[in-house]
């Protein structure tokens, strides 16, 4: 018997032939692409590969991409449909609290509608990530929908897992990052000239954090597996490679880790609204690990 919805804004960069089989309520956030003095509005619910890469294309032909949060009057009217349909419980999954404060966000907007609607009752989700971690646990949270577990069961569990999921974030260009205040400028022309590659995670508040600079992707890929040699999967096998319209290094990464571990990560192209920030060519690597990630990082 389901006993809970399931919900969640874009920024978990599931597409939508699973969003639609898996009956995941969807809040899509926008973004802008400005090139020339002119603006082109979008929203972050693509229905095919093609619009991902049409994206991307833009953006290296020189169209800049800025995205906003999912503002509170967004969060009643996602959740006021909900009640309205006669959903009780509901878990929501936005974007880390370490990058945005969208999940205090969605917590107003739910006790607003529960005026209206007081047997509606919403968790919250932190997920302490964005992009393929947070997609990792809105299908869990999915997968415990179906098996008959509570809302707050589920809740419970989840908030255990999310400190488990390991990320190796690697962007091609520093020059995205330097923009959204991640890296200086002169880190940014020299790290580029020279090949540099960051290596980024997410530590255990939800926040970005660099702890090394590898010189090439092949170097950086070598990085992800000994970083899944200190903290291996964990019995589910559960890893997930995402790129920025570099599908042949996303392969490249995956045949590694394949090789070196007998399970083939599932590959995906990253959404508008975090891929604007991580810029085209990147590659990153997500897994659910046996430990946490103070125990790999320290962090």
């Amino acid at each position: 018997m389901i006993q809970f919805a399931v919900s969640s804004d874009s920024t978990c960069d599931l597409y939508k032939d699973y969003i639609e089989k898996r009956e995941i309520w969807f809040a899509p956030l926008t973004f802008t692409l400005e090139k020339n003095g002119k603006q082109e509005e979008g929203v972050d619910a693509f229905s095919c590969y093609q619009d991902y890469v049409d994206f991307y294309q833009k953006v290296r032909a020189g169209s800049f991409p800025r995205t906003s949060m999912l503002n509170y009057e967004s969060h009643c009217e996602h959740f006021r449909k909900m009640a309205r349909a006669g959903v009780k419980d509901v878990l929501h999954f936005s974007i880390s609290s370490g990058l945005a404060r969208t999940v205090s966000v969605a917590k107003q907007a739910a006790e607003e509608v529960k005026k209206e609607y007081p047997e509606f009752n919403l968790y919250s989700v932190d997920p302490l990530t964005a992009t393929i971690g947070q997609g990792m646990l809105v299908s869990m949270a999915c997968d415990m929908r179906d098996q008959g577990m509570s809302a707050k069961d589920a809740y419970d569990k989840l908030m255990e897992i999310r400190l488990r999921i390991q990320h190796c974030i690697i962007p091609n260009d520093l020059f995205y990052l330097m923009k959204g205040g991640r890296v200086s400028a002169v880190s940014a022309v020299f790290g580029t000239a020279l090949n540099i590659k960051p290596m980024i995670i997410f530590d255990s508040e939800g926040k970005l954090k660099v702890i090394g600079k590898m010189r090439g992707m092949k170097k950086a890929f070598n990085f992800v597996l000994e970083s899944q040699e200190k903290a291996p999967m964990d019995e589910n096998k559960i890893a997930v490679i995402v790129h920025t319209d570099n599908e042949e290094g996303a392969n490249e990464l995956a045949d590694m880790v394949e090789a070196k571990w007998g399970v083939r990560p599932k590959i995906v192209i990253m959404g508008p609204v975090i891929g604007a920030h991580v810029g085209p060519g990147s590659v990153s690597c997500g897994w659910v690990s046996v430990k946490t990630r103070k125990e790999l990082t320290g962090f």
